[in-house]
């Protein structure tokens, strides 16, 4: 028998099994009134509403409905109110400019845009067939007890078109099909040890690769799902407390600001030995690790994906093999990238680069199919990561494969550098790149922030380096910075960073 996977299998169990249970504890502090405690009976109530609204504006199923917004019930819902009968959300950045989200929704060729309040006025003028300000729930959803019309499921049909925000000029749409996100989801549960007694914070920001997929792994659990609209440190330590938080996911800077807040908390820490973060996006210092296991007591778990994998490819987590080990050595192990999920085939090809194949790789880009074949290559798709496996199955990620710095003829991991600036006490971000050099052709430059009242010179720095790492990955400079700006995942954008110090060069490498 075959039965065509959907994203609404998730929400369908989660109405069958657990239809009294509250599904979602929207955010407070937001622009439009917070829908109240949704059980997930009416989650599944909306969600059908808003497909059967969309069936009164004539959006047929394949039609593209963006929407930008911060986390919220509203948007969690639509996960589920529009591809869910068959059509494709397109969820972007809101941290974009003006003329990015207009591109995007052009370029995605959205009939329907869903905007937040807050941004409402801001993109007044990008133009879309129908426009709908998230909150204003008389125009957004059907008339209560609406039905959609039915839809066939349609397992490679495209669910979501995701745009990424990585190192072109400009962002490309990522079709993820409802089969790529089924996978995905199934995987992420397995590996995270997901069931109906966790509740789940969402410190993610759902537009990025629909919250790693986490939406759909805990919906067909039927989790209590926390919004959280902005990340504040100390406000993670008070929903961990309020709800009984035991799972949420977070790039390494989220970690570090629930860190920076602990100072300031009173009482115990809240969730010790009871929450898994899952953390990607950048790997973390090692003494973030150490940190998180010392000073919270919550369980690390790395995972390795990118926007076009649904995300995930590669899962490390603490093994009983590893229980002896001190602090330190275990978070030496849990740095890398991990090994294979479950159905994922990962190798390095000759230059080194990642490479992977599975169920929940993109099936393109959209409207971009020289991109499209030259990122499936041979059948595997190719991550522009560098990379390593080790000899127990793990992939480390060595850095961007573009961003590696070949300096007097020897490749030096950025990462691995600023690995090691990061364990210098005084060291609160940092980001190293390849700056051009007469004599060498690229020489390491260490951009760093101090942590406050920090001190560290850059003789001392380079002097910490080289105390810790071959002399020819030392920085020859470092500067000193205010702020390192970052996406909205948390990554450094180092093309970026870069291009001042090339500018008027043919090349970005020497």
């Amino acid at each position: 028998m075959f039965v065509p996977f959907s994203v609404r299998d998730f929400l369908d169990r989660a109405e069958t099994v657990y239809a009294d249970r509250v599904a979602l504890f929207d955010e407070p502090d937001q622009p439009a009134t917070p829908l109240p405690q949704l059980t997930w009976r009416e989650v599944g109530e909306f969600a059908r509403r808003q497909a059967a609204k969309l069936d009164e504006l004539g959006i047929a199923p394949g039609d593209r409905v963006a929407v930008v917004s911060q986390n919220s019930a509203r948007l969690l819902t639509s996960l589920f109110g529009v591809p869910g009968w068959g059509r494709v959300l397109v969820p972007i950045n809101f941290r974009l400019s003006v003329e990015e989200i207009r591109y995007i929704v052009n370029h995605s060729g959205a009939r329907v845009l869903y905007v937040d309040p807050e941004l409402a006025d801001a993109l007044a003028d990008v133009e879309c067939e129908f426009r709908f300000v998230l909150g204003a729930d008389d125009d957004l959803y059907a008339a209560p007890g609406a039905e959609p019309k039915p839809w066939a499921h349609d397992e490679a049909a495209t669910a979501t078109i995701n745009y990424t925000s990585g190192t072109t000029a400009r962002p490309k749409g990522v079709q993820i099909t409802h089969r790529n996100i089924w996978t995905n989801t199934v995987m992420m549960g397995l590996h995270l040890g997901v069931s109906d007694r966790d509740v789940y914070l969402h410190t993610l920001p759902l537009f990025h690769c629909n919250g790693w997929g986490m939406p759909f792994v805990t919906s067909g659990f039927g989790v209590p799902q926390v919004l959280l609209r902005k990340v504040d440190g100390l406000e993670i330590l008070r929903r961990v407390e309020r709800y009984g938080v035991t799972l949420m996911c977070a790039a390494p800077a989220v970690v570090s600001a629930v860190l920076d807040a602990l100072p300031q908390w009173e009482g115990e820490v809240p969730g010790r030995d009871r929450v898994r973060v899952v953390c990607a996006g950048a790997p973390p210092p090692t003494k973030t690790i150490v940190r998180m296991s010392q000073e919270l007591g919550w369980e690390f778990i790395q995972i390795y994906g990118l926007t076009e994998t649904s995300p995930l490819l590669t899962v490390n987590r603490s093994r009983p093999e590893w229980d002896d080990l001190t602090d330190e050595e275990r978070a030496a192990k849990l740095v890398r990238a991990g090994a294979p999920a479950i159905g994922i085939r990962v190798q390095t090809d000759p230059e080194g680069e990642v490479i992977a194949q599975g169920n929940h790789v993109l099936e393109g880009y959209w409207e971009q199919p020289e991109e499209s074949a030259a990122a499936l290559a041979g059948g595997w798709f190719h991550t522009g990561d560098g990379g390593v496996i080790d000899d127990e199955g793990y992939l480390t990620i060595s850095d961007r494969k573009k961003d590696v710095i070949i300096t007097g003829g020897e490749n030096v991991s950025s990462i691995e550098v600023e690995d090691c600036l990061f364990s210098h006490p005084e060291v609160a971000e940092v980001a190293v790149i390849g700056v051009p050099s007469e004599k060498w052709g690229e020489t390491i430059k260490a951009l760093v922030v101090r942590t406050p009242g920090g001190t560290a010179d850059e003789a001392a720095l380079i002097a910490w380096c080289k105390a810790r790492l071959a002399g020819y990955k030392a920085p020859t400079s470092v500067e000193f910075r205010e702020v390192l700006d970052r996406t909205a995942t948390g990554k450094l954008q180092k093309f970026k960073l870069r291009a001042p110090y090339w500018e008027g060069r043919d090349r970005a490498v020497n």
